[in-house]
């Protein structure tokens, strides 16, 4: 999806840009939906993505039904505002590893030797991508 067509506005790729957890949801089946708390990264052509371990209980049930949202919010003491994305989400083999580096630069500060470390740990384990499409994105800012 280019970024013409993409449902996500240039105001929420700046804010999306920001180091904010976003919460993640996948659908269940018969099991209600949990959301987590997750890194993410908003790409210029509009999709939203984040990695997971290739054994998660998001990967299988993605496999099961791919319908997936994140809900971002501005942190407490900034005025309420939060975007949220649902659509299709896909797991891909690619790029994870290059995705853990660059949200955990984004993310933490890698000069600090446990904090490089714990990058290490990450990315010495099998990562996949979850690309999330969006089809809709609502918004609030106050």
């Amino acid at each position: 999806m280019s970024a013409e067509t993409s449902p996500l506005t240039a105001t929420d790729l700046e804010f999306l840009g920001r180091p904010l957890y976003g919460f993640l949801s996948v659908a269940g089946a018969a099991e209600p939906p949990e959301p987590r708390p997750v890194w993410f990264e908003a790409t210029a052509e509009g999709t939203v993505q984040l990695f997971t371990e290739a054994g998660s209980v998001k990967v299988r049930r993605l496999a099961r039904d791919p319908r997936a949202s994140l809900v971002v919010a501005a942190p407490v003491g900034e005025r309420e505002r939060w975007v949220s994305v649902a659509g299709p989400a896909t797991v891909e083999a690619d790029g994870a590893h290059d995705l853990a580096s660059r949200l955990a630069a984004r993310y933490w500060d890698l000069d600090d030797r446990d904090r490089a470390r714990d990058l290490a740990s990450i990315l010495a384990g099998e990562l996949l991508r979850v690309v999330i499409h969006p089809e809709r994105v609502r918004r609030y800012a106050y």
